[in-house]
């Protein structure tokens, strides 16, 4: 498949699509006085908009690059590892962990999800895994500009260094000025129009498939007999033990380990709204999925004989290409772009508050006195940094290996050591788990991780959850060690906390 050139139409549609994403971060703006507003829109999000945003969330560019590769070349079992998986840790999240969220900012006035780790631990812990955090982030967000550069050579034939470093740009000039305000509603506007394209795509290519007799429940018997599978044979990618493995990943992940999918639940007025929002993402993510991938999973009968590396570049703009009308098309590439954006710019978001409120003031404390138009400054300049510097990792990203590797290698196996402590400090079944815990269990889960990059053997399914399995055995473990044989006592504040955090105070 060759690269297409767009219609003049769809060009118009991406520009005033784009005229309307630039509206809403300049009508955003207007709301914005200080930091608290930038960083969690005052702490009034409603339930909806939350959940669809945290849903919205796991659809950037890298769901029509790498995941559109993996949905040519193995088919169904894309579905059950990313999103059935994602939907069920969800719903387990609502349940457990996603409400502490509001809770936590109520307590103690959070505007980042790791500023409640000082008082939880200490500095020293509270900056590493900020530090741990961010550099995790530098390379998810860079996947999901490089993904953008693929979209965009599939959709226009551009080269993909001049997709990335133009996705970069055009991101900063909303989400300086809106902050999450803007990533919210553009979520939103997005997702209508993501809903729109996709069942557009669905009709018809089922359309196309009933010219040969197929329909939406025979069509999987004619793909190849591994793309039907539920899971991959093996232990690799996809497999049973690594989707089962793989889950655990996802549940820190998408409830607050990610630290974007976190500010989206501390934005939430209480517990109450943030179950709710969880719920509602949870029970997208089970049905929109198949519906969004079912185009790709017949990718091998529409255009056979693709690698997964071809599939990646241009299979899912050759889909739009042939089974959309012109204007429509437009609007997918369009609806994709904004995605991914404001994907990276709820991470960029994030991370300046993380950056705002528990890194820089470790070297410069009186920025946490500082004035709402001073730290709303403060704000904005760790934005545009952590932004440019995504991109700079983004050009080079065939050296952590590509989308995909970025993703499901790096991004996954990094997540656990950082979210362990962040996410464990929130019960009081784990109140004795202190600073040397969480210290220990972050360089004990970073340091397998490195060990398996470096010579360590380990089937892909143990590599995967390794550093976060390492994390948790030292993180708990130390904890017992203060509770039952040094016989630590829990400080004050943290019991108060815990009793903060219950379900009592919804």
């Amino acid at each position: 498949m060759d690269t297409m050139v767009m219609h003049w139409l769809d060009w118009l549609v991406v520009i005033l699509f784009f005229i309307m994403v630039l509206w809403i971060g300049v009508r955003s703006g207007k709301n914005i006085n200080n930091s608290e507003d930038f960083f969690i829109g005052g702490g009034k999000i409603p339930w909806w908009l939350s959940g669809i945003s945290h849903h919205v969330s796991g659809y950037s560019g890298v769901v029509f690059v790498g995941y559109a590769g993996i949905a040519y070349t193995q088919g169904l079992s894309i579905y059950f590892w990313w999103a059935v998986n994602i939907g069920i840790a969800t719903a387990i999240g609502a349940i457990t962990i996603i409400p502490r969220w509001p809770r936590l900012r109520r307590a103690l006035g959070i505007q980042s999800p790791t500023e409640y780790l000082k008082m939880r631990y200490n500095q020293s812990a509270q900056l590493l895994v900020a530090i741990s955090g961010i550099i995790t982030k530098l390379l998810d967000v860079a996947a999901k500009w490089t993904s953008m550069g693929l979209l965009l050579y599939g959709f226009t034939g551009i080269p993909i260094w001049v997709g990335v470093v133009v996705s970069g740009l055009v991101s900063l000039i909303y989400i300086a000025i809106g902050g999450i305000l803007a990533d919210l509603w553009t979520d939103f506007v997005q997702f209508i129009v993501q809903v729109v394209a996709g069942l557009a795509l669905f009709i018809g290519v089922l359309a196309h498939l009933g010219n040969y007799g197929l329909n939406f429940f025979t069509v999987f018997s004619e793909l190849p007999t591994a793309n039907s599978a539920i899971f991959n044979a093996g232990r690799g990618q996809g497999s049973l033990s690594w989707t089962l493995l793989y889950f655990f990943v996802i549940l820190f992940s998408y409830s607050g380990g990610t630290w974007n999918l976190a500010a989206r639940f501390i934005s939430t007025s209480d517990g109450k709204e943030a179950k709710k929002a969880a719920l509602f993402s949870a029970g997208l993510y089970i049905v929109w999925p198949f519906i969004l991938f079912f185009p790709m999973f017949c990718g091998p009968l529409l255009f056979p004989g693709l690698t997964q590396k071809a599939a990646e570049a241009t299979l899912y703009a050759t889909l739009t290409n042939t089974f959309l009308p012109t204007g429509m098309v437009g609007l997918v590439l369009a609806s994709m772009f904004a995605n991914t954006m404001t994907m990276c710019n709820s991470d960029a978001n994030t991370i300046a508050a993380v950056l705002t409120r528990d890194v820089l003031p470790v070297f410069k404390p009186e920025i946490l006195e500082a004035s709402e138009k001073k730290s709303l400054w403060y704000a904005r300049v760790t934005t545009v940094v952590f932004t440019g510097l995504t991109v700079i990792v983004a050009l080079f990203s065939d050296y952590f290996g590509g989308v995909t590797g970025l993703i499901l290698t790096w991004f996954a196996a990094l997540l656990g050591p950082t979210a362990i402590p962040l996410l464990f400090g929130l019960f009081p079944q784990f109140k004795h788990c202190d600073s040397v815990s969480a210290i220990a269990s972050i360089i004990a889960g970073l340091g397998v991780f490195v060990a398996t990059k470096v010579g360590l053997k380990l089937e892909p399914d143990i590599a995967l959850i390794a550093p976060l399995a390492t994390s948790f055995i030292v993180y708990y473990g130390i904890g017992l060690y203060n509770q039952y044989v040094a016989k630590k006592p829990v400080k004050p504040e943290i019991e108060q906390l815990m009793i903060n955090l219950s379900d009592k105070n919804a």
